[in-house]
């Protein structure tokens, strides 16, 4: 519910954050520099968050993190008149939200049985991009109506109503202090565990590498798709708000598919199989410019997201010991990100020297590399040794 309703307060938010910075500066390449605002807070907090996850109450981080990020959403809802604060305010938003992730993928196997992680991930997913779809268009009608002042409020409103859910979870404690005449660890020290568990897990080290690939061609066919509506589909604005629900239908529909289907979705061809096939719908969208078939293949595309987030979640969440589970989550999200701001980076050059083709040409071939890395590993999906 807290997860739901936060999303709800997000998807008002950031689509008037967009409008707002455009309003501003006219310029798509100043919308653009938002992006860099929300991804530096992660690369420069992602490995302290992490340990403080591990280190005091999720409950509490979660909480504080949404209070926090009411604060800044409330004095976005009352100052929005100059684009430095509302690169600020995605800053801060950014920051917050680089402690709340981690604890709240740490916390889900606390609170349902080992069974039900799938289950659970599944829901919660489901929940936040149905709203997504549905609240997408009343957001921007607000904007249009009453500004964005409105949306940011009820964004600040979301967070609050959050904080109050999650306040009334039971987790488990945090770890024990040290024991007396012993020094508790530095939080370098809980940093450095961290990393050495990522190094030494084969499928660990294993997924960092998936990530980064993905994430190398994600982050630039994401920001890009709308250029290959206009310049390679030849579609306008309200054609593309359709691709882009079609990602999102495709999105709903997976997890709920899996849960049925799959008892058990800690298997390689679940984890891995999903890259090889948004690598395949990026080579599509890249050969053929018929509507018809982008739009069915971003169907597909929104599966293969869901699915493959859904099982990365419960394998991470059921093979990772509780005490280090926040700062590799953590981690993954630091992989995530820096490649990310690399492809966008990369993806929009090339698109301006050689064609949005390229570029989704490039990010196919990505993901299938990405997906082959994952099964030729042959990891095995096991937990990790606490220790």
């Amino acid at each position: 519910m807290a997860s739901t309703v936060s999303r709800w307060g997000d998807t008002f938010g950031s689509i008037a954050l967009v409008v707002l910075v455009y309003r501003l500066t006219g310029s798509g390449l100043k919308v653009g520099v938002t992006v860099a605002f929300e991804i530096v807070p992660v690369l420069a907090l992602g490995f302290v968050a992490g340990a403080l996850v591990d280190r005091f109450s999720r409950r509490h981080v979660m909480v504080a993190a949404d209070l926090g990020r009411a604060l800044v959403a409330l004095g976005l809802a009352l100052w929005h008149d100059d684009v430095a604060v509302a690169y600020a305010a995605a800053f801060g938003l950014s920051a917050f939200t680089v402690f709340f992730n981690p604890a709240s993928s740490s916390a889900v196997p606390s609170v349902v049985a080992a069974d039900e992680l799938a289950g659970a991930n599944a829901a919660m997913w489901s929940a936040a991009v149905l709203s997504q779809i549905v609240l997408a268009p009343l957001a921007g009608v607000l904007v249009a109506w009453t500004g964005p002042g409105a949306a940011f409020a009820l964004n600040a409103a979301s967070f609050v109503v959050s904080a109050v859910l999650l306040a009334g979870i039971a987790l488990p404690p945090p770890p024990p202090g040290a024991p007396d005449g012993v020094a508790r660890p530095r939080r370098r020290d809980l940093v450095a565990e961290g990393l050495r568990t990522v190094r030494r897990s084969p499928l660990l080290r294993t997924l960092a590498g998936v990530q980064a690939l993905a994430a190398l061609s994600a982050g630039a066919t994401s920001a890009l798709l709308v250029v290959l509506a206009q310049d390679h589909l030849d579609v306008g604005a309200g054609r593309f708000g359709v691709l882009v629900g079609a990602i999102g239908i495709g999105s709903d529909v997976g997890p709920l598919v899996l849960q049925r289907i799959v008892p058990d979705v800690r298997r390689p061809a679940l984890l891995f199989g999903p890259y090889l096939l948004r690598g395949a719908v990026d080579l599509v969208l890249a050969a053929f410019s018929s509507f018809a078939v982008a739009l069915a293949a971003l169907v597909g595309y929104g599966v293969g997201t869901s699915t493959g987030m859904v099982t990365w979640n419960t394998v991470l969440q059921s093979s990772v010991p509780d005490r280090l589970r926040g700062r590799v989550f953590a981690f993954y999200d630091v992989v995530w990100q820096s490649s990310r701001l690399v492809s966008i980076g990369v993806g929009g050059a090339l698109a301006d020297l050689v064609g949005i083709r390229a570029v989704y040409v490039l990010g196919g071939a990505l993901l299938l590399a990405a997906g082959w890395l994952g099964l030729a590993s042959r990891a095995e999906l096991a937990p990790l040794e606490a220790g």
